[in-house]
């Protein structure tokens, strides 16, 4: 099956929304906001209109399985005493007071609370004796804007609880509820550590998708560079190459995120999850080598509109020395006669004006056969 060729103006549709840089530019912007605040001061550093969210509680063991929303935090308590395993998924960030609060019932430190509340925290993972904390980008595309978006997720691990927070809901994530829902595999089984790695997993694979649609904007602005190169082009290379700097940034520590969960000898990492977290691990290492690979093309992509720009010019650059060069023996005709001495001989001639004309037409048409010959033009 042949690929549809695209459009002259499949580059205007990559130029919608915001690029990743931008809005990192915007993010260091709003850091402003915690200068000059004590350490551990509470501050949400993020997009303002992110969603206003909501806290999910989820109570599971091996055999059962229960959600709702947490509308107050003496609910905690009621959870703990049914036993098993505690899950809270807090959705936005904005909900300062929330976030607070259940630092101070599950003895969370306000300086990781801070680190969960300021957005643009580089992925990491710190080891603590009642609990253990990570930090992930999500790389999500949203197919309404075409863009590729780039938020938060938090996890705080302890012994028998879960909490999670995201800038907004991820319906991808819903995967992961529904399984525990369900109860199929070993999710409920195997407690908050196996849920963790089951959030990390679909964090991870969800890249995959991320990176198969910059793979098809990368394709179709190849055949663009090559086909039409033109100034549009040029912002375009120019974006994504920004765009592929700022994914580099937030996935290369994914790596060692991973790497430290495998090797840590944390009491919240049983050993009987770290064979998964290796394969997270293989995954990883698979997305930074996709990643590196995309970043190589779209440098060469300048490489190629430059060859492309060039390539242009020198033909139109031939193409009008192959004019001038013509010109050059009809100028000499028409100069020499043109000067009207009083005994130029051919001046009395009644053939020598059509004769000259002749003359200036086969001299064009003759050096017109010699660079044809010649393999110039």
């Amino acid at each position: 099956m042949e690929s549809k060729k695209p459009e002259a103006s499949t580059p205007r549709r990559f130029l919608r929304g915001r690029s990743l840089s931008k809005r990192v530019h915007l993010a260091a912007k709003r850091q402003t906001k915690t200068i000059g605040l004590p350490p551990g001061s509470l501050v949400y550093v993020g997009k303002e209109d992110a969603e206003k969210g909501k806290i999910g509680l989820t109570v599971f063991d091996e055999k059962k399985c229960i959600e709702k929303d947490l509308l107050q935090m003496e609910d905690l308590v009621a959870a703990k005493e049914e036993g098993g395993f505690v899950w809270v998924a807090v959705e936005g960030l904005q909900q300062v007071k929330a976030v607070e609060e259940l630092g101070q019932r599950f003895g969370i430190h306000p300086l990781i609370l801070e680190d969960i509340l300021n957005t643009s925290q580089r992925p990491k993972t710190e080891e603590f004796e009642d609990y253990l904390f990570i930090v992930l980008k999500l790389i999500d595309y949203n197919a309404s804007t075409d863009e590729i978006l780039v938020e938060q997720v938090s996890l705080i691990i302890g012994p028998d609880f879960l909490l999670t927070f995201q800038e907004k809901h991820c319906s991808f994530l819903d995967r992961v509820h529904e399984r525990l829902r369900t109860g199929k595999g070993r999710i409920r089984r195997l407690g908050v550590d196996h849920l963790a790695y089951c959030l990390i997993d679909s964090i991870v694979d969800n890249y995959f998708v991320a990176l198969e649609k910059l793979a098809e904007k990368i394709e179709l602005l190849e055949e663009e560079v090559v086909s039409n190169p033109n100034r549009e082009i040029l912002q375009v290379i120019h974006r994504m190459k920004t765009d592929m700097i700022f994914l580099r940034k937030s996935i290369w520590p994914l790596r060692e995120v991973v790497n430290r969960l495998v090797i840590s000898e944390s009491a919240f990492i049983k050993e009987d999850v770290k064979p998964y977290l290796r394969d997270v691990y293989d995954h990883a290492v698979h997305i930074i080598d996709t990643l590196e690979t995309y970043r190589d093309i779209v440098s060469g992509m300048l490489e190629i509109y430059l060859s492309s720009i060039n390539h242009k010019l020198n033909e139109v650059m031939k193409l009008l020395t192959v004019i001038s060069t013509i010109f050059m023996p009809l100028t000499f005709f028409t100069s020499w006669y043109g000067m009207n001495f009083k005994h130029m001989p051919e001046l009395d001639e009644a053939w020598g004006y059509p004769l000259i004309g002749m003359l200036s037409l086969f001299v064009a048409v003759l050096m017109l056969f010699y660079f044809r010959r010649k393999e110039w033009i």
